[in-house]
């Protein structure tokens, strides 16, 4: 018998120190995993382009420092409270086309780090126009968004359904009628 082993058991010693290194580097290699996933959130940019006159482009920390709104979402009886920036305003900043005319055909896709994408029209965000506010948020229950959820979150608290509130934001693009890609 060795005597490493424990009672009964016939296994050289070499065994249970390749199952402990393999332990051990497993717990290293999810270690590193999560804290390459926490740095891809955290170190998230957002950018607002397409047919803009200024494209822009915000880090977490710029973006806390623009002017700041909130609303509060409710989902299978739990509520949510979200800070960030309203759409409209990051739009206004970006110089967006006046809606009149042919500006009123434009429409804005929002797009995650993961590909996921939700249509806006541009009237849709105006508050001359409706009163359907949408916020991009950067804290969620007054705390930075989880890796999970991205840096930035798109947030429409009058839709039905959240579908069209796309975590892990990372572009929102103005597209004018006709040129999308």
């Amino acid at each position: 018998m060795y005597a490493s082993g424990g009672e009964g058991n016939t296994l050289p010693p070499v065994f249970y120190w390749w199952r402990y290194t393999a332990d051990v580097m497993y717990t290293r290699r999810l270690f590193v995993i999560g804290t390459l996933v926490c740095l891809g959130a955290w170190g998230q940019e957002l950018r607002v382009e397409g047919a803009v006159k200024t494209p822009l482009k915000y880090s977490a920390a710029e973006f806390a420092k623009l002017p700041r709104a909130s609303v509060e979402t409710s989902n299978d009886g739990i509520v949510v409270k979200y800070d960030g920036v309203w759409l409209h305003e990051l739009l206004k900043m970006a110089g967006v086309p006046e809606l009149r005319g042919k500006g009123l055909a434009h429409y804005v896709v929002a797009t995650s780090s993961d590909g996921y994408q939700a249509v806006y029209s541009l009237a849709e965000l105006d508050p001359a126009f409706t009163d359907n506010q949408v916020l991009v948020a950067d804290l969620a229950g007054g705390k930075p968004m989880t890796a999970a959820q991205g840096a930035f979150r798109l947030v429409a608290p009058k839709d039905k359904r959240g579908a069209r509130s796309v975590r892990m934001l990372s572009k929102i693009e103005v597209v004018a009628h006709g040129t999308s890609k």
